[in-house]
């Protein structure tokens, strides 16, 4: 296959996994061609049969906000006829889908059908918005291929956006589990926090659904009743917060702020407990990251991390908000080192045996191939009538 991906390049779940599935696809021997207006965050290096195409932007007084969706629009056209495309996969419906679909038009019959894949908070939040539903939902139901990251995005989808259940297929995130491992080095932990100290960490976006003050608040909780250090990783609207949170429970000695970092995978093996107390999660790949690299999870019983974290096995499930039932969780954990090793366990066990690359990616490899070939034939359907009718009205 020849595939275009577009995906947002910067920090995120969404671009994290699109980036991934498309090294992955191009180390099973098909070509990828990345299309967005950064090089995404995780391309950092050399990859046979990938290929990077920068969408162009032209500054115009005219423009107060420029056109990204039309420049996109057009770049995957150039991009499809350039390169004979098979296939358009694009994450996140806003605003990819709805520029694959002009493409689509731009291009006509000889263009590749799209895919696009859900992810969370274009379908929760931005895509719900009274300002976004009606394009939202127009641009997915004419993607030939839709698919979401969880059952519960899935039933998201099909509740506000009006999309038939049986067009949408479940395709869980996924992670190199070498990439993401217990042990790994160099995990730095003497340089993260002083020796006896548990390390309790947290990555995200610093967005209000994450909640980063439930975060502080769990771990001055923790403090407490041990020597601890948070390991606070991301940045965003939310840090001063964080930050605001720590200095008025007593903890900001405590609590280390490292912002954005490109390698968590160095950083998570060192952790003692993994928190995300989000008010929602489309997936929880951050939990995921945590578990595969041997540390227990306390989260929030909400979205689709019930599918990611089984509650009493790698970890705790509560309700949102709930701080000190989340407190009193890692607490139990923390305490009792077979039961922190049996979470520790279970928690590698679940990302090796569900979510791993080796099993995801052929499943996204399998569908792409479908939808190629179901496109292929709706054509040559739409075609062979119209010849048949043809060869009727000459005779």
């Amino acid at each position: 296959m020849k595939i275009g991906v577009t995906c947002y390049p910067t920090y995120g779940g969404s671009g994290a996994v699109a980036t991934a599935l498309g090294i992955e696809l191009a180390g099973r021997g098909h070509e990828v061609h990345f299309i967005s207006y950064a090089q995404p965050f995780r391309l950092g290096r050399f990859h046979e049969r990938v290929f990077f195409h920068e969408v162009e932007m032209e500054q115009y007084p005219l423009f107060e906000h420029p056109p990204y969706t039309l420049a996109l629009a057009v770049a995957l056209h150039d991009a499809a006829r350039t390169h004979d495309l098979d296939l358009i996969h694009v994450h996140y419906a806003i605003p990819h889908a709805t520029s694959a679909w002009i493409a689509q038009q731009m291009l006509g019959d000889d263009g590749p059908p799209v895919v696009t894949t859900l992810h969370g908070t274009d379908i929760t939040l931005v895509g719900i918005h009274p300002s976004f539903q009606a394009i939202t939902s127009f641009s997915i139901l004419q993607s030939q291929g839709i698919t979401t990251v969880s059952q519960f995005l899935k039933d998201q989808t099909v509740r506000d956006f009006g999309v038939a259940a049986d067009d949408i297929e479940v395709i869980p995130n996924f992670l190199d589990t070498e990439v993401y491992s217990p042990g790994k080095e160099p995990c730095r932990r003497d340089s993260l926090a002083e020796p006896g100290e548990k390390i309790l960490m947290h990555v995200s976006n610093f967005r209000p659904v994450k909640r980063v003050g439930d975060v502080v608040r769990v771990f001055a909780g923790v403090a407490e009743r041990m020597p601890a250090r948070l390991i606070m990783i991301g940045d965003g609207p939310e840090r001063p917060r964080a930050v605001e949170a720590a200095q008025v429970l007593g903890v900001e000695d405590r609590v280390v702020f490292l912002g954005k970092h490109g390698a968590v995978e160095e950083l998570l093996p060192c952790a003692d407990l993994f928190l995300l107390p989000s008010e929602s999660e489309s997936f929880g790949l951050a939990a995921l990251e945590a578990m595969a690299s041997g540390a227990p999870v306390v989260a929030s019983n909400a979205g689709g991390l019930p599918e990611v974290v089984p509650h009493g096995e790698a970890g705790y499930l509560f309700e949102p908000g709930d701080v000190d039932g989340m407190t009193a969780g890692a607490l139990e954990i923390l305490n009792d080192p077979d039961r922190w090793k049996a979470f520790s366990a279970a928690g590698r066990a679940v990302a090796v045996e569900r979510f791993s690359a080796e099993l995801v990616v052929p499943i996204y490899e399998e569908y792409c191939l479908r939808v190629i070939e179901t496109h292929r034939r709706n054509l040559e359907s739409r075609v062979a009538p119209s010849v048949e009718n043809g060869v009727e009205n000459g005779g």
